[in-house]
């Protein structure tokens, strides 16, 4: 079983890592465009090993991808990360054209393999690498829904003053400032979160989700990685072993939710097959207008992908 990240920088990395110490491939490659870099992460996450009790193998290399012919699931993290005042939106010209030759190397090489984007603009990367893969959008998805939803949950288990693992959520459309929170849908050891926290310090808490991705930019100076990475690693897993999970994925909608041609955050069952269904959940009326809200501003940023010659 082989598993590759492209991309050694912190997310790509944390990924790697993530996934050796849970031994879920028995080799992990991390490919990277700068010499010697993703080597040098390798032979580190490598050196972990006897520390960390696991035989997951994992080999660097510099732009070689016959290296990672026959994966199972590739990664991709590839593209210029977020600074601070720069939208994801800014990113879209350049990160398209990465994704765009990863892409085509990754299909040339692994021409069966599951496709997990990271990189951003997320939802338009996807739809990016979609139309350069040219096979079925069941195996080309992104990840975002997952992380999300991830801080939207540690930040409950803050302010309710509980343990995390007890917190349940979905979250739908854009990875961005109109992401779409579900209260409705969140639940504490099966407790609705509305009969454990006021409405306004919950309302609080989802508006400090949409905005998490730009907080840690504020703070660090550039992206996140732990979280991503680790959420990225999670998705491979319950491919990889079959899992058949219940996430929040950046998955490609033909009708779904009144949604048509266009990569959204949505819920799905995850499984050897990438993704196996997508869950169709009863929105109110306030969700499906925060759902169109969200849509309309990823497809405003689609259709300037579309404009360009890239």
């Amino acid at each position: 079983m082989k598993v590759t990240v492209v991309g050694a920088g912190n997310v790509g990395a944390t990924c790697a890592n993530v996934l050796a110490h849970n031994e879920v491939a028995n080799e992990i490659i991390l490919l990277d465009i700068k010499d010697g870099f993703a080597e040098g992460k390798a032979l580190d996450i490598w050196e972990t090993s006897p520390i960390n009790m696991y035989d997951s193998r994992t080999i660097g290399v510099t732009n070689d991808y016959a290296a990672t012919a026959g994966s199972e699931v590739v990664v991709i993290t590839s593209g210029l990360p977020r600074k601070p005042g720069m939208s994801r939106d800014d990113l879209i010209a350049t990160n398209a054209g990465i994704v765009k030759s990863v892409t085509e190397q990754v299909v040339k090489h692994s021409p069966d393999a599951i496709i997990i984007i990271v990189s951003n603009p997320l939802d338009v990367m996807t739809y990016q690498a979609f139309k350069t893969a040219g096979i079925d959008s069941s195996k080309v998805f992104g990840m975002a829904g997952i992380l999300d939803t991830a801080r939207y949950r540690s930040f409950l288990a803050l302010e309710l003053n509980v343990s995390p693992k007890d917190i349940q959520a979905v979250l739908m459309g854009g990875h961005g400032d109109t992401m779409v929170p579900l209260p409705r849908y969140t639940t504490v050891a099966g407790i609705p979160v509305t009969e454990m926290i006021d409405e306004d310090k919950l309302n609080a808490i989802v508006d400090r989700t949409k905005k998490g991705g730009g907080e840690i930019v504020k703070l660090l100076g550039t992206s996140a990685w732990y979280a991503p990475g680790a959420a990225a690693a999670q998705m491979v897993e319950a491919i990889v072993k079959d899992q058949r999970r219940v996430f929040p994925v950046c998955a490609w909608l033909t009708g779904e939710y009144d949604q048509n041609e266009i990569y959204l955050g949505v819920p799905v069952i995850l499984g050897k097959n990438g993704i196996e269904k997508i869950i169709e959940l009863d929105l109110n009326a306030d969700e499906k207008a925060l759902l169109e809200e969200s849509s309309a501003a990823v497809r405003g940023v689609k259709d300037l992908l579309d404009g360009m010659d890239i």
